[in-house]
């Protein structure tokens, strides 16, 4: 099958089955989501959910968050794991975005990347969901759905993985397909007892194959 048809095979069972994929961390800030982000580093949105709330209510601006002792972040922050890591991203992303923007988040993903803590894929994320810029971040769940459909090779790099999606799919399509892949991967095609039984893109699935 060719990557064209198989491309619309894959976006016509995802719209079926995951027609309203969105984000599913909390926030009602802008900054609020960038450190939501970074928290979920190696940890489930769910989790990263429980605490937001509490640190983001204790502490309700950047200036309260840069100003906060950080043995208390930790306390609050310390369910998710890597917690005194991200504590101190945490104050050192507030300071950033004080002092280097001027208590605004950017845009430009240069910009996003100067802060504390956020790489790439973060980077990609916020302007995804804050500013609706087509962007195809690769976490671990779009990775090994791409995998296993045969949209990228087994070995390829997450650099790779996203080029080659960016490549295979309409760019006005990005942002939904990503919320997509990510639940798909959730919930579906889990990397241990995926549902292959009731899946629709078993024959073009390698796992399946195996």
């Amino acid at each position: 099958m060719k990557q064209t048809e198989k491309s619309i095979l894959i976006q016509n069972y995802l719209d079926k089955i995951l027609p309203n994929a969105g984000c599913e961390l909390t926030y009602n800030k802008d900054y609020e989501f960038l450190i939501a982000v970074m928290l979920s580093a190696q940890c489930t949105d769910k989790k990263v959910n429980q605490v937001t709330p509490v640190l983001f209510d204790k502490y309700k601006t950047l200036k309260a968050l840069n100003d906060a002792d950080i043995k208390d972040i930790e306390e609050i922050i310390k369910p998710l794991g890597l917690y005194k890591n991200k504590a101190k991203n945490i104050k050192n992303i507030a300071s950033d975005l004080i002092y280097l923007f001027n208590s605004t988040l950017p845009k430009e993903k240069n910009d996003l990347t100067k802060l504390t803590g956020v790489g790439n894929k973060t980077a990609e994320v916020v302007r995804i969901e804050i500013f609706k810029e087509p962007e195809f971040p690769v976490d671990t769940h779009v990775a090994r759905v791409s995998k296993r459909l045969g949209l990228t090779k087994e070995e390829d790099e997450v650099t790779t993985i996203g080029t080659n999606l960016r490549k295979i799919f309409p760019k006005d399509k990005w942002i939904k397909l990503h919320h997509q892949f990510i639940h798909f991967g959730r919930y579906f095609c889990k990397a241990q007892n995926p549902s292959c039984k009731t899946c629709e893109l078993k024959n073009i699935c390698k796992n399946h194959a195996k």
